[in-house]
């Protein structure tokens, strides 16, 4: 049964079938009764700017961030971290983390010096940290304990999910301590700054370098699935390099809404609107495909700049989505190679089980062979990126996830201003 509820944050939440029928912007979304078997994802997860923090990163190069002096290679850099809200309602049984799975100290400082707060959420700060001896940054998330009242299970099971992963292009949870009177969560910082930001810096861009990114995306998904993970939220704006280099990885964050398929059936309407697989719209049980969808908007946007399903009303938006239903339009489509195209058509298929898995999609010619183009469109994608991805619409989240990004942008008054609407999030950023 599906209900409409109220959150943590004041806001009434409803079931995906309202928002079918109801244009415009709406309201955040979970659905109860879906995830008893706990997990990430885990069900009643509605608190704006809940406890966990599920990924910290200086982003750069070229944004001024008040940790450089701290951080030499992350000058002009911006930090960010991302926030995932426990359970307001149901919980879910404690996956079993065993004993010392949190480090104990009376005084955190003990550990790291402080230095820089960089933002406020509802129930938790989040610290730029360095650890002493090997003096690492690192992105610290700093917990109340009389936050997490009543929503242990649901912590532990984000934790224990974060504990499972370890890839190269995933950004890491790196550490948990427990004071007398917090829980704090050490984050890997990541300092290259976002995907878009990159492609519009770099001046030159073609098939090939979207096709080798795309690659190391497919690798860490096909990695998660392996353990039985769905990511659930795959978008560009999670995914960030992991250095400001040229030869940096690429790197997923944000496992706020992450689940393991083995905790139970998954069919809570979740993700970001365009992003969404058609099956999460028609409320069905659903699986890892979503995250191969996700992939094929992803693809599709890299080689365009544009996302292949958008309309400013949200019931048409998903109409088309629905159908299935996206063009590769000309003139921007017609310097892209039939076998990139070809790449795409099989990640958005309508049918789940015809759908692309990432194994297969890694076996494609466009990533594994040479029919990746090597002519520079780095033009008329950036052109598109920045006319498209400037609103603030395509960013909607449609849970009630509150995420803490986009701390400091050039000096304190931005950083300001970012910081108020980040932790406004019951309001900003959500249907």
């Amino acid at each position: 049964m599906m209900v409409f509820k109220v959150n943590l944050s004041g806001e009434t939440t409803a079931p995906a079938s309202y928002f079918l029928t109801r244009p415009g912007p709406s309201a955040a979304l979970r659905e109860t009764g879906e995830e008893a078997g706990g997990g990430a994802g885990a069900p009643g997860v509605e608190a704006g700017g809940g406890p966990l923090c599920v990924a910290g990163w200086l982003r750069g190069p070229g944004r001024g961030c008040r940790a450089r002096a701290w951080a030499d290679s992350a000058r002009r850099s911006r930090l960010a971290a991302s926030s995932y809200s426990c359970a307001a309602r149901l919980q879910p049984s404690a996956m079993p983390l065993g004993k010392g799975w949190k480090k104990k100290v009376e005084d955190i400082t003990s550990v790291y010096d402080i230095k820089e707060k960089l933002g406020t959420g509802a129930f938790s700060e989040v610290v730029l940290a360095q650890e002493h001896g090997s003096q690492r940054l690192v992105a610290l998330k700093c917990i109340p304990k009389k936050a997490l009242r009543g929503k242990e299970a649901a912590v532990e099971n984000e934790i224990a999910v974060l504990k499972k992963i370890q890839h190269e292009n995933i950004v890491a949870l790196e550490d948990i301590y427990e004071s007398p009177t917090h829980l704090y969560l050490t984050m890997q910082l990541v300092t290259g700054g976002e995907l878009f930001d990159r492609i519009i810096e770099r001046g030159y861009y073609t098939e090939k370098d979207a096709s080798q990114l795309i690659r190391q995306v497919l690798e860490a998904v096909n990695y998660l699935h392996d353990l039985g993970i769905v990511h659930r939220d795959l978008k560009p704006e999670n995914l960030l390099y992991a250095t400001p280099f040229e030869d940096a990885k690429i790197m997923i964050t944000d496992f706020g809404l992450s689940k393991i398929e083995a905790d139970g059936i998954m069919s809570t309407a979740c993700g970001t609107p365009g992003y969404v697989a058609p099956e999460i719209l028609e409320q069905k049980p659903y699986g890892k495909a979503v995250d191969s969808w996700a992939l094929g908007v992803i693809s599709y946007i890299l080689l365009c700049g544009y996302p292949p399903f958008y309309d400013e009303n949200d019931s048409e938006l998903f109409n088309q989505i629905l159908k299935a239903e996206y063009e590769f339009d000309s003139p921007y489509w017609d310097d892209i190679s039939e076998s990139a195209k070809d790449f795409i058509r099989h990640l958005l298929e309508r049918d789940t089980e015809k759908r692309f898995t990432c194994e297969q999609a890694l076996q494609h010619p466009w990533i594994s062979g040479d029919t990746a183009l090597e002519k520079d469109i780095h033009g008329s994608v950036c052109e598109q990126i920045q006319k498209n991805f400037a609103r603030s619409q395509w960013k909607r989240a449609f849970n009630a996830t509150s995420f803490l990004r986009h701390i400091t942008k050039h000096g304190p008054g931005a950083e300001g201003e970012e910081i108020g609407e980040a932790t406004s999030g019951a309001h900003h950023g959500k249907w």
